[in-house]
């Protein structure tokens, strides 16, 4: 399917020059002088490599069509991930580096969707947030107020993210996945 350069968004997939790109970072430019342009880096889904590229708004790109199908982890071995199809119950192996920093946040029997492009699997999608347990919380400093302050806290998964003062160690946290960062505390 043809896009215009003005269509990209951040996380769209994109072929360009023979491979599959995903954009991590977008800039929309009008130069006082000549035309307007889009500024994106590209992130190779195979290799992780990155390119920066400027498209002439008015460019046209094929953006890529993926297959989603749910899919539920089972388990993990070594840096091997388990997920079966919530459709057919066959087992799928996807190895870690088709999954990338996602695995940190999976836990058993989620539901995420694996995404395939012609047969090959690119990768997997996570729920928007998950509920996590806090193991480790710094002492809150005296004197900082409780509008602007955060401390750093450790996951359950080993993660690093800024929590509000008032969490403390064995408190379950609602996460974002995307970016894993706190949203709240869990009920």
């Amino acid at each position: 399917m043809k896009i215009s350069a003005n269509e990209l968004r951040i996380g769209s997939l994109i072929e360009h020059k023979g491979k599959l790109w995903t954009v991590c970072k977008l800039q929309h430019v009008k130069p006082g002088k000549g035309g307007a342009y889009v500024q994106a880096e590209l992130k190779e889904i195979k290799n992780g490599t990155k390119l920066n590229e400027r498209f002439r708004s008015d460019e046209s790109l094929e953006k890529v069509r993926l297959d989603e199908e749910e899919h539920q982890f089972l388990y993990r071995e070594g840096d091997v991930f388990t997920f079966m199809n919530m459709s057919t119950f066959d087992q799928l192996q996807i190895g870690k580096e088709a999954i990338g920093d996602a695995a940190a946040f999976l836990q058993d029997n989620m539901v995420v969707k694996v995404s395939s492009y012609e047969g090959e699997i690119i990768g997997i999608v996570l729920p928007d947030t998950v509920v996590m347990e806090v193991v480790e919380a710094d002492a809150v400093v005296k004197g900082q107020t409780a509008s602007a302050s955060y401390k750093p806290a450790v996951l359950e998964n080993g993660a690093r993210i800024l929590v509000p003062p008032h969490i403390e160690a064995g408190v379950k946290v609602v996460v974002n996945t995307s970016d894993g960062s706190y949203v709240e505390r869990a009920k």
